[in-house]
């Protein structure tokens, strides 16, 4: 009979064990799939943030007749000049490496510095600007797009014949200061502003020769692409870019041109 007890009791046990794991498997499977959809949430939001953010900086233009210097770290929000540079010359204290001015185009909410973030929400998810420009001439106009009515002196004409703009590549690995080798490898070589957000992993400092440590180099040339988890080169950057059609459209529309 004790026996037949401790049997009982033994075969308890291991029922309550085996619910146990299943009840474990079956959270598990939950979780993954839940993890996927806050991320998903989360690049749907930077999307949305990003997309704002390119409709301000065109309403900026429009209102303003040139496109906002980049904030810098310091600058909380605001656009940052170089020593003597302003509006008038359009001379920013960094084109290709800043952030986006989120105070002074009048974007909301903001960080208790002025910066607009992804949607990771991180201090160093802010999202980061570059802006056509660091001596780029135009027409014979010195920085167009963030010199007050530069793009009305530099005309039309030569904004379109113009072959220098942002360049973003699609195929990561032949990006080089210069460029992205063939025109297969490239989505466009006239972008005037890019948008940029560093995603999921925007704390960690990209390895030097990355695809990201391209988008975060200084110079003009950026790598937009599908996220990668390739060893030792990880991608999960969000872009977005304005071609110089749009913004001479839009400063059409506007009566900033011709």
């Amino acid at each position: 009979m004790r026996a037949i007890r401790h049997a009982r009791r033994a075969f308890t046990l291991l029922e309550v064990m085996l619910a146990m794991l299943i009840l474990t498997i079956l959270v598990s499977g939950l979780a993954v799939p839940l993890a996927t959809q806050v991320a998903m949430r989360r690049h749907e939001e930077t999307r949305r943030i990003l997309d704002d953010s390119r409709e301000a900086l065109l309403g900026f233009a429009a209102t303003h007749g040139r496109l906002p210097c980049p904030a810098t770290a310091d600058s909380r929000g605001e656009e940052s000049f170089a020593p003597g540079g302003d509006s008038t010359n359009g001379n920013c204290a960094n084109f290709h490496d800043g952030f986006l001015p989120a105070a002074a185009i009048g974007l909301s909410p903001l960080d208790p510095q002025g910066f607009a973030r992804d949607g990771w929400d991180s201090d160093a998810n802010r999202i980061r600007y570059a802006v056509f420009g660091a001596g780029g001439s135009i027409g014979g106009v010195t920085n167009p797009m963030t010199r007050a009515n530069g793009l009305q002196q530099a005309t039309l004409a030569a904004l379109g014949d113009s072959p220098g703009y942002l360049v973003i590549c699609g195929v990561g690995a032949l990006a080089t200061p210069s460029g992205c080798g063939p025109a297969v490898n490239q989505l466009t070589r006239r972008a005037v502003f890019v948008l940029l957000s560093a995603g999921p992993n925007a704390g960690r400092h990209p390895a030097a020769g990355t695809d990201e440590s391209r988008n975060l180099d200084g110079d003009a040339v950026f790598v937009s692409h599908e996220v990668s988890t390739a060893a030792g080169n990880e991608f999960d950057d969000t872009l977005t870019w304005v071609p110089v059609n749009v913004l001479a459209g839009r400063m059409i529309a506007a009566g900033r041109l011709p």
